[in-house]
């Protein structure tokens, strides 16, 4: 029997490939033709998927197996070392499953979705990077390896989203999307710095075996687990750091899917669970990220509701998901927050991409107003939309029932507040996915004065769609409560890896049931409204200035929160710029860099008449010298 240990040693393998896939497609890009490119970064993925399958089983079938695999120091000074490390444990080869096996569905469909662009070979490279950074984010064994993912992802999110870059509003929300994320990344590194300066060490094993016996609510914890928050934020787009995200979108929707949907913007999340030995002990943290991950997605779900643009309802969705997902983390529900970033991986994933299969049906149109009536024109997108959007909206037996009726069972659990909120926001959820289904797919084609008639995507295209539309159905399966007669087996699975919270209590059966049958109830009754509305009544959203009342105009405007920001923040500091480069730079700095380069050009002047060609006089000059710093000399001594 081969040791497991054996095995996990070759977990370099995973990132290894999505590397080398890189390497070859920025190298040999000029000899790659035909879509080479894109096969090469499916192969590289789909072999790190492989292998992460693999470790895995190792780890399904050894409970409490946790291997450190140590590939060289990183640092090493007098004082401290930090090697470059990888952990494999059930959380991060949760995490490298959803990357790989996501990833090389999304990586499959790019190649018939970006098959005309002309720098192919270019996509596949940066998403083949990204792929590279996110699985050291997930793999390391320690904060700084796992920083030197982050900030990979950071990058790669910023080249991709501006990967259209010809288009001005692109660059800008990349540049936008990069800013952001560093006013986050800023806390993060604080965060590490504090870890380090309080424990010595930055591995992950080391410092949460020092934390027993430590008190909970002290300071300094208090502090690192603010300062990682603070990370965590930005990348998840939290408020307040949230409205980067849906001006993401102006990258190319396989990127919205990749990056914005299944693995980037969960890092924050991965971040928290990974470091919950360290939040069980901040009870004000604890609850900070509870009302944030409250708020943010109640505010997300109603900026939805008036969304026209199919890739921003998914994406304010997003945003509205995480928060989610951040309750569940407050409430020190670890395991339940990771269930629901797996399976929103999937119908996210799913829910991007077949829209891609719209856009690129409709020759580019992302106007909901503009559709209508495709599903006879779009028969295997439509299918694989509506499952989506029924997982996404909790309807069972599909993924994101299992997952979201878990976060709010907890929600109850803590306060019955936190779960009528909670549920206001699954049933807002319920509504705008199917105000996009139904304008999207039914009703009259709006779409004919626009564009030709549209036509299905490619097998390429519609695979990848498929198999992530049984991953939406199917992927709750794998934690089963025992409510169904399950045995919650992921939430087992995830155990060692993540610290238990005090104070929880678990629900009788009776309770459960009567919750789960409310929750059904509202749904359906969501749903009936949005097909009244929408279908039976044909309502189709009007132009933008001609929205009515007031309060319904400031929702469409998404409460102002970017106008905001600018007056704020970008207003003043482009005010100080100016300010500074007509007062400082112009008037003060150019002026003596002038002045400098002006007086060694006056100097060169005249020393350069002294470069006559007269040898005599240059002999002359010679014993001058000579005899001046001799008689110098002689006056010193």
């Amino acid at each position: 029997m081969v040791n497991p240990a054996t095995l996990a040693y070759y977990s370099w393998f995973v990132p290894l490939f999505p590397l080398a896939g890189f390497l070859v497609n920025s190298l040999f890009s000029r000899f790659l033709k035909g879509g080479r490119a894109g096969y090469i970064a499916s192969l590289s993925v789909g072999i790190s998927f492989l292998y992460s399958l693999i470790l895995f089983f190792i780890v399904r079938d050894n409970h409490q197996f946790a291997y450190t695999l140590k590939l060289f120091s990183f640092i090493q000074t007098a004082g401290f070392s930090i090697p470059f490390e990888f952990l494999i444990d059930s959380l991060s080869v949760t995490m490298m499953l959803i990357v790989t096996g996501v990833g090389l569905l999304i990586h499959v469909y790019s190649i018939g979705y970006m098959k005309e662009d002309e720098r192919f070979n270019e996509f596949f490279a940066q998403m083949n990077l990204f792929t590279f950074s996110m699985l050291l984010l997930v793999m390391g064994a320690n904060y700084l390896i796992l920083f030197i993912g982050w900030e990979g992802v950071g990058l790669c999110s910023y080249l991709l989203i501006g990967f259209w870059y010809k288009q001005a509003d692109y660059n800008l929300a990349a540049r936008k999307a990069f800013v952001m994320n560093r006013i986050g990344d800023l806390g993060f590194i604080l965060g590490i710095f504090l870890l380090f300066f309080t424990f010595g060490t930055l591995s992950f094993h080391e410092i949460f075996s020092k934390l027993e016996g430590v008190s909970s609510g002290t300071l300094t914890i208090s502090l690192i687990t603010l300062f990682l928050l603070i990370g965590a934020l930005g990348k998840s787009a939290q408020i307040p750091l949230y409205t980067w995200l849906p001006d993401a979108m102006a990258g190319p929707t396989p990127i919205s899917a990749l990056i914005h949907a299944a693995t980037m913007v969960t890092a924050g999340v991965y971040m928290i669970a990974r470091s919950s030995a360290l939040y069980v002990l901040a009870p004000f943290t604890m609850t900070l990220i509870v009302i944030i991950g409250l708020a943010t997605a109640l505010l997300a779900a109603v900026i939805a509701l008036y969304q026209n643009d199919i890739k921003k309802v998914l994406a304010y969705s997003t945003v509205s998901q995480l928060g989610y997902m951040f309750l569940a983390l407050g409430l020190g529900a670890f395991s339940s927050a990771v269930f629901h970033l797996t399976t929103h991986a999937f119908f996210k994933a799913l829910l991007f991409l077949a829209a891609g299969s719209v856009i690129h049906a409709l020759h580019g149109e992302q106007d909901i107003r503009k559709m209508g009536g495709l599903k006879s024109f779009l028969p295997y997108t439509y299918w694989v939309f509506l499952a989506g959007t029924l997982a996404i909206s909790g309807i069972p037996p599909f993924s994101g029932f299992f997952s979201k009726d878990e976060i709010l069972v907890q929600a109850w659990t803590a306060n019955p507040l936190l779960y009528i909120l909670a549920l206001s926001g699954a049933l807002l959820t319920c509504f705008y996915m199917f105000r996009l289904l139904f304008l999207t797919f039914s009703g009259e084609n709006r779409w004919k004065p626009f564009t030709a008639s549209p036509h299905e995507s490619p097998a390429v295209m519609v695979i990848p769609l498929v198999l992530l539309a049984v991953l939406s159905f199917a992927g709750g399966f794998v934690n089963i409560p025992e409510l169904f007669g399950g045995s919650a087996s992921f939430n087992r699975l995830l155990a060692p890896a993540l610290a238990v919270a005090s104070g929880h209590h678990s629900l009788s059966h009776h309770t459960e049931w009567t919750l789960l049958l409310i929750s059904l109830l509202l749904l359906a009754g969501s749903i009936a409204l949005g097909w009244i509305i929408f279908v039976k009544m044909s309502r189709v959203p009007g132009p933008d200035g001609l929205i009515r009342p007031w309060y319904n105009r400031i929702v469409f405007k998404k409460f102002y929160v970017d106008e905001a920001y600018h007056y704020f923040f970008v207003r003043p500091y482009e005010y100080l710029s100016s300010t500074l480069f007509e007062n400082l730079e112009r008037n003060v700095i150019n002026r003596i860099v002038n002045f400098t380069g002006n007086l060694a050009f006056e100097a060169g002047a005249v020393i350069r008449r002294l470069q006559n060609g007269n040898i005599s006089f240059y002999a002359f000059v010679m014993v001058a010298g000579i005899l001046f710093f001799f008689i110098l000399n002689l006056i010193i001594t």
